[in-house]
């Protein structure tokens, strides 16, 4: 857990009831110092980077095409946009910059996809900082950085054993944005777990049309591992949301109207969970559908969502974890052991020598159900740039909102008849992907007007009030 949500909207990331994993309060704030040390590395980077433009700039780099931000692990809007180097000669070039938070560097998403220190050191090297007055890209192995950016990251690449309420292994690290980058756990981690346990549950988040789809295209590319089945957790609220009948703002209670028992709202946002099962199968591995029960969900409900899986040939559990612990799950786990049993076919939707824009396009279509994709000018030219520069046969990352399949968050369900816009291009040769931006995409979220670090304080023994 990044500590912007945690002190900002969205809370801890430890999970809840007795689906839990403890330390939760170590967990969503420093735990093992990982985010510190990317936020460290990261920013070691952007003061090397500026050091040289100061010294004399012997590269040529173009301080006008310099692509490299700062990072820090707070939600704060004011420095989205920043002017660096004011004051004295000696106190720097004076040039426009900003802050990502720290879940959106780089440095995360190359730590997250790393599989040894060697791979590691060499991700760093390949990190583009920005662009000579004559087009070249300069890295950070140009700056002489990567050597010591590597160095503090030693020990943040060894992922994080902590343990569930009950008692069973988690293994907890990285935490790439989940908007623009990777949003899974580390290869790393899999890796390792994938060794020690006959079966491994690993998160791919922000549903199937991001994070499995990066997970499957990106992560599986790159780690070699091929998933046996899927699960898809799915609630009654979220299809209730897909509806489009309710109103719901970030950070301020649900409708009252959606808690009720309705199954004919969750029949209007259905649509929605059909096309992620659909999404999952187009990856040739078996989907399980979990309906994450909510103590005031309502059985005709959930067998709105049953119904459209026998309809799919779909196995499908209801699970109470949250409030009955491993034993709310038992349904579960034997439906998913089950459709281990079945043979997969797994495929990736496209091929690593397709050329950029056409990758763009295949997920656009093949994942989202876009009619297809309308690249702006510049997303153009800078694909065609990346060709040149020998990015063309990295994968593909689409940056977009959660809140929709699509590009844009007021479209629910599973939307027909649009186009997926894309506005701009970036390169991320470190992490080994280049990205699509799609939309309004903040890579430094901003505090709501009374976020949860107003309620988070310390007792007289010590102990954390607040923290979710």
């Amino acid at each position: 857990p990044s500590m912007g949500p945690t002190f900002g909207i969205k809370g801890g990331a430890a999970g809840g009831g007795y689906a839990q994993v403890v330390p939760m309060d170590k967990l969503n704030l420093h735990l093992t110092g990982d985010f510190h040390a990317v936020t460290a590395a990261h920013n070691l980077l952007a003061a090397m980077l500026d050091n040289h433009l100061h010294h004399g700039n012997s590269l040529g780099i173009d301080p006008r095409n310099i692509t490299w931000r700062r990072a820090l692990d707070v939600n704060d809007r004011s420095l989205r946009n920043v002017v660096i180097g004011l004051g004295a000669r000696m106190d720097g070039l004076p040039r426009q910059t900003g802050f990502d938070i720290t879940a959106a560097s780089e440095v995360m998403v190359l730590l997250a996809l790393a599989t040894s220190h060697t791979d590691l050191t060499e991700r760093l090297k390949r990190i583009v900082v920005g662009y000579s007055y004559d087009g070249r890209p300069v890295t950070a192995e140009d700056l002489g950085a990567a050597g010591a950016m590597a160095v503090i990251l030693k020990d943040a690449l060894s992922p994080n054993l902590l343990q569930t309420l009950e008692g069973t292994p988690a293994l907890i690290h990285c935490g790439p944005f989940g908007n623009i980058a990777t949003g899974s756990s580390s290869v790393i981690a899999d890796l390792v777990a994938t060794r020690r346990a006959d079966i491994v549950l690993t998160e791919a988040g922000f549903g199937a049309d991001m994070g499995a789809e990066r997970f499957m295209n990106v992560k599986c590319r790159i780690a070699g591992l091929r998933p046996d089945a899927a699960v898809l957790v799915v609630t009654v609220r979220a299809l209730k949301a897909h509806s489009g009948r309710f109103r719901i703002a970030p950070g301020k209670p649900l409708p009252p109207e959606l808690l009720a028992e309705n199954p004919d709202d969750v029949r209007a946002g259905i649509a929605n969970l059909r096309k992620h099962i659909e999404i999952i199968e187009g990856f040739g591995i078996w989907p399980v559908v979990a309906i994450n029960a909510f103590p005031d969900d309502a059985d005709s409900e959930h067998q709105v969502i049953k119904d459209l899986c026998g309809q799919l040939g779909v196995k499908c559990a209801v699970s109470t974890h949250v409030v009955d612990g491993g034993a709310g799950a038992q349904e579960l786990a034997r439906v998913l052991v089950d459709a281990l049993r079945h043979p997969t076919r797994f495929r990736f939707t496209y091929e690593s020598d397709t050329p950029l824009a056409r990758k763009i396009e295949a997920v656009a279509t093949q994942v989202y159900g876009a009619d297809g994709v309308d690249i702006a000018p510049p997303a153009a030219k800078a694909l065609a740039e990346y060709e040149r520069l020998g990015f063309g046969d990295l994968p593909v990352v689409i940056a977009k909102t959660h809140l929709s399949i699509s590009h844009d968050p007021t479209l629910l369900g599973a939307p027909t008849g649009w186009r997926l816009p894309v506005r701009e291009v970036r390169a991320a040769p470190g992490a080994g992907y280049v990205y699509a931006i799609c939309g309004d995409i903040r890579t430094m979220p901003g505090l709501s007007r009374h976020p949860n670090a107003e309620r988070i304080d310390l007792d007289e023994t010590g102990e954390i009030l607040g923290l979710s």
